[in-house]
């Protein structure tokens, strides 16, 4: 059975940084991508950022370039997003994703197989 499973939210002040972590279990995701997407109140989930398992590569939405860094720990099995100079438009619940094929691109939804469940950020003003 395939988990993922987040951890890292809160709530926090503007400016300063966060660092989510997911822990894969059940499988390796080699030649696909782990990703996070983030899903605001009245909102649709987006896409953040994912990273290749295999190659490194990396990939951002726009408005999180130059903030947010996603990482991987290949013997941990564990894919972090280090966020910084947060803002409000931050706050939503955030999701790990696993699985989307390398050669179909990270940014679809609906390319991911797995999912967390999800953990909240708050950034206040």
């Amino acid at each position: 059975q395939v988990q993922l499973v987040e951890s890292g939210g809160g709530l926090v002040q503007a400016g300063v940084s966060l660092t989510l972590s997911c822990v894969a279990s059940g499988r390796t995701f080699d030649n696909r991508f782990m990703g996070w997407f983030r899903q605001a109140p009245g909102k649709e989930r987006e896409f953040v950022a994912a990273i290749n398992w295999s190659r490194g590569t990396t990939y951002y939405t726009d408005s999180v370039k130059g903030r947010f860094t996603i990482s991987k720990d290949r013997g941990e099995n564990t894919v972090h997003l280090q966020m910084n100079n947060l803002s409000p438009e931050d706050t939503a619940v955030y999701y790990c994703a696993g699985g989307a094929p390398a050669y179909l691109g990270p940014h679809s939804a609906a390319r991911y197989d797995y999912w967390g469940q999800g953990t909240q950020v708050t950034v206040s003003s």
